[in-house]
């Protein structure tokens, strides 16, 4: 797959075949993510792979009632409110793995890095025919003491990209994008 097509067919998975991701792949995976730019060539991430599905419904349920609880008022749609309430919703899609990236608590540039990893780790597995989402309903809890001990965080750790990743169910539908905003200067 060229570059392009990867850039302009990734999109978000939320729906997996029960198909598990293998570690050689997710470890290829990694090994593209670590390839991203990093502030002064520091490389502050770290990852945390979980493809137990019993321990992703934890989080999951986790996650749902930490938002739940700590969302400032009106914050949550009435919709994200219900969604989050329902305890049929897995957070994670029932996708087969979960990788966390994590970067440096305090650092000023380590959640861009990690950040720059993650989109690394996305185009790579929209190339190799897997489906990801970074599943942004997670972070809040895995980075709470409780959520830290579930995945054996240290301390220093912060929580940046919860991304899941699978064999999608079905094609991933395009995305209209707006026409960006360029201001020309010079």
């Amino acid at each position: 797959m060229e570059l392009e097509q990867a850039i302009r067919t990734r999109r978000a998975t939320r729906a997996f075949t029960p198909e598990p991701v293998d570690q050689a792949q997710i470890r290829w995976l990694i090994d593209l993510a670590v390839q991203a730019p990093s502030a002064v060539n520091r490389q502050t991430w770290s990852f945390s792979v979980v493809r137990d599905r019993d321990l992703m419904r934890k989080i999951s349920d986790a996650s749902k009632r930490h938002l739940l609880q700590t969302s400032p008022a009106g914050v949550l749609t009435d919709e994200l409110s219900q969604m989050l309430g329902n305890a049929e919703f897995h957070i994670f899609y029932h996708a087969p793995a979960m990788i966390l990236i994590s970067g440096i608590a305090g650092d000023p540039w380590s959640q861009i890095d990690c950040a720059l990893a993650a989109e690394n780790l996305m185009l790579a597995a929209c190339d190799a025919g897997l489906g990801t989402c970074w599943i942004g309903f997670a972070q809040g809890w895995l980075g709470t003491e409780e959520g830290r001990a579930t995945l054996d965080l240290p301390a220093s750790s912060v929580p940046v990209a919860p991304i899941i990743v699978g064999h999608p169910a079905a094609p991933a539908q395009p995305v209209p994008r707006k026409e960006p905003a360029i201001d020309w200067i010079g």
